[in-house]
């Protein structure tokens, strides 16, 4: 039995969760993927899967020995596109997927950019907020904001994600500057619904501990944009990030609160699947938004 095509069948199987999905991808027989596999588990001595009729889980070794097996098939394939004349150039098709307004506000205007100094790729975007499995849907490369919680994928970060509590000049003028979070409890405060705990916002005490702070206000909805607008318009307050509304704090439309009770602890990152972190089309899209984003994102720079 070759070790080299049983790792990778079963790091298929477990990033598919499925031996017949895994199969399909291989271009096996279901029962070749499943031989490999447990022939794998005989000369390892050890379970890597937890099996039912109905479910298919990595037991801890298993999640262990995949991390590993992973990065080793991940080193094969650079040792192989390395001599390959014909992956030298960035190709193919590229599938992307970010969040609405971040791909909105800040990839949209890049791609014609990007195609430009890449004629050979070929880019397929799709942009909204719902959760998706890279490799269920099938794409390389994913756009993603906070906290990671896929720790099969491969991540780089993009750049940071900082929050702000901000109001246009006009609201706080009638309202009154908030010096502290529990001032909030006299403020209009607008919500993105999409979070769990929409009506709590989370700060940070002068000692370092969090801070809930249970907020209200006229405005409810799934969209940073829409809040950002009604922000503007001075209907109330909204924590954003400042990849939404960096460009009216730079001008003055916007102004921020608080600034000293907010953690900035987030971050965009690209991820990516284990098997194509070293795929020339991939690392060209990673390394493009690295270069114009980085630690000091334009949106953040004070003019």
């Amino acid at each position: 039995m070759d070790r080299l095509d049983s790792m990778e069948a079963f790091v298929r199987v477990a990033e598919c969760g499925s031996f017949s999905e895994a199969a399909r991808r291989l271009r096996l027989s279901k029962s070749v993927v499943s031989r490999q596999v447990s022939g794998l588990e005989a000369q390892l001595g050890a379970r890597l899967f937890n099996r039912t009729t109905r479910s298919l889980a990595l037991t801890e070794v298993g999640r262990a020995y995949f991390e590993r097996c992973a990065r080793i098939l991940a080193d094969v394939e650079e040792a192989n596109l390395s001599v390959s004349s014909l992956q030298a150039e960035p190709r193919g098709r590229l599938r992307v997927n970010a969040p609405m307004s971040f791909g909105v506000l800040h990839l949209a205007p890049l791609m014609p950019r990007f195609l430009e100094q890449y004629p050979q790729i070929d880019l397929d975007m799709a942009m909204n907020d719902r959760f998706i499995s890279l490799v269920e849907e099938g794409f390389d490369v994913a756009v993603r904001i906070g906290k990671l919680e896929d720790s099969s994928l491969i991540s780089r970060q993009l750049a940071p994600s900082r929050r702000v509590v901000c109001g246009s000049p006009d609201y706080l003028r009638r309202r009154g500057i908030p010096a502290t979070p529990a001032d909030l409890s006299g403020h209009c405060c607008l919500c993105y619904s999409n979070l769990a705990e929409a009506d709590e916002w989370t700060f940070a005490t002068a000692e370092g501990r969090r801070w809930p702070v249970e907020v209200q206000g006229r405005l409810r909805v799934n969209n940073g944009d829409v809040l950002r607008e009604a922000v503007l318009a001075g209907i109330g307050l909204a924590m954003l990030p400042t990849f939404i509304c960096g460009r009216d704090l730079q001008a003055g439309s916007l102004v921020a609160v608080l600034g000293d009770y907010i953690e900035q602890n987030s971050a965009i990152h690209a991820v990516y699947p284990h098997g194509r972190h070293l795929s020339p089309k991939v690392r060209a899209f990673v390394d493009f938004l690295v270069d114009h984003f980085g630690p000091r994102p334009y949106w953040d720079l004070v003019e």
